[in-house]
């Protein structure tokens, strides 16, 4: 393949791009398979995979609403117990494996820490009911990862 000196650089680049896609063609599903780890990434570390294990409120009518959580990517698990106390406000009792460094309870501009016990345990108390999300500080395979539940009703 000669190469005329006249040629513009768009001209050459077409070329090459030819002669490359013609020896060297990508795949044919590389772009569908480019975004669907991009976006098992970005799930994993954003969103991880929401169970709901119960939820008190379907099976019985009491003033005590109970809920439990479970959420876990491959290499976190965290079970979340939520229950309305006496005063109206909630209790949000957690354990995490692996072992636990820090946890918060976020709504909006609010924030809760819990103290962090043996076994991963850990508890927010007097939480306002609303939208909120776990954000998890944990040690896994000797480094130091973060882990946020999507958002859930307390």
């Amino acid at each position: 393949m000669g190469v005329d000196s006249d040629r513009t650089d768009d001209e050459l680049l077409a070329l090459l791009r030819r002669m490359w896609e013609s020896r060297d063609a990508p795949p044919a599903d590389l772009t569908e398979r480019m975004i669907a780890a991009v976006a098992v990434d970005d799930v994993s570390r954003e969103y991880a995979l929401l169970t709901e294990v119960s939820e008190g409120r379907a099976a019985v009518r009491s003033e005590q609403e109970r809920l439990t959580l479970q959420f876990s990517d491959d290499a976190i698990s965290v079970l979340l117990h939520v229950a309305a106390t006496e005063s109206g406000a909630r209790r949000v009792d957690g354990w995490c494996e692996p072992p636990l460094l820090a946890a918060r309870l976020a709504q909006d501009a609010r924030e809760w820490a819990a103290e962090v016990g043996d076994a991963g345990r850990f508890a927010f108390e007097d939480v306002t009911p609303g939208l909120s999300a776990v954000r998890l500080i944990v040690q896994a395979g000797g480094e130091l990862k973060e882990f946020i539940t999507p958002q859930f009703e307390v």
